[in-house]
């Protein structure tokens, strides 16, 4: 199974050009499955709003996923009218859950979830103990989990207790795009972050001179993402008739 993963989509720049390019991509990569983190692709770089998310599924993602800014354009209700819009499982609010789901699509069954670190971030529930309640009522070969954190070492740490029990980790939320992908020894694909959709010419995604500003003088800041030409980033894992990831390789496709 080819599973297309596409790392952390900002701003109307990075959505645009996701539009643009997700049909080309997943035709070039043979994609059965297309997974997209869309947390922040409402027009103002956080959040996404029920128009953002029908504009990614009509080009072909099958699941979006979230993260820390799930919340700021919508509230619970978003994702429970739509099981294929997920938010973080063990965010504090999300109390129902929106953040599991199960794709069938005939020759092949994916589960798909969403979870959210601690660490240098909002403390939610323990994504470790989550992930054990969660398994426990999945049942799918291919498991897919989008960590959304920051730390490096904690999403190392969740991908090595969860190797052998799902097909991959993927790391999203710091938009950078890591060199480390590989296949952990009981058949888990794990990357510490995807990296991102958005401008080259930015810091993160964000105009230059406001990020700047912000990290200079410690002040409020309005962000407004950064426009002109970027990238693609995401990356490809292929998983056998077990749901053990047997390749993981990055996606970097630039764009004018």
């Amino acid at each position: 199974m080819n599973i297309l993963f596409i790392g952390d989509v900002v701003g109307s720049n990075g959505r645009r050009r996701l539009l643009n390019n997700l049909p080309r991509l997943k035709r070039q990569y043979g994609a059965d499955l297309c997974i997209v983190n869309g947390e922040n692709s409402n027009e103002s770089g956080t959040g996404i709003t029920r128009s953002d998310a029908s504009d990614i599924f009509a080009r072909g993602a099958d699941v979006i996923t979230g993260g820390n800014h799930s919340m700021r354009r919508a509230d619970i209700s978003f994702y429970s009218e739509n099981e294929y819009i997920l938010c973080p499982q063990n965010l504090l609010y999300a109390e129902k859950g929106c953040g599991v789901c199960t794709v069938d699509m005939g020759r092949y069954t994916a589960a798909v979830i969403n979870l959210m670190g601690t660490a240098f971030i909002e403390n939610h529930k323990n994504p470790f103990f989550r992930l054990d309640e969660i398994l426990k009522e999945v049942d799918c070969k291919t498991v897919i989990v989008d960590f959304h954190a920051e730390s490096t070492a904690e999403k190392a740490a969740f991908a090595h207790y969860a190797d052998g029990r799902v097909s991959a980790v993927i790391g999203t939320h710091t938009h950078v795009q890591t060199n480390d992908e590989r296949i952990l020894p009981g058949g888990t694909a794990f990357i510490t972050d995807a990296g991102a959709v958005c401008a080259e010419n930015s810091v993160l995604g964000v105009s230059v001179d406001l990020a700047v500003a912000k990290q200079k003088y410690l002040k409020p800041v309005k962000f407004c993402t950064a426009e002109g030409p970027g990238y693609i980033c995401g990356v490809l894992v292929q998983t056998d008739r077990e749901g053990k990831a047997v390749n993981i390789e990055k996606v970097h496709a630039e764009f004018r």
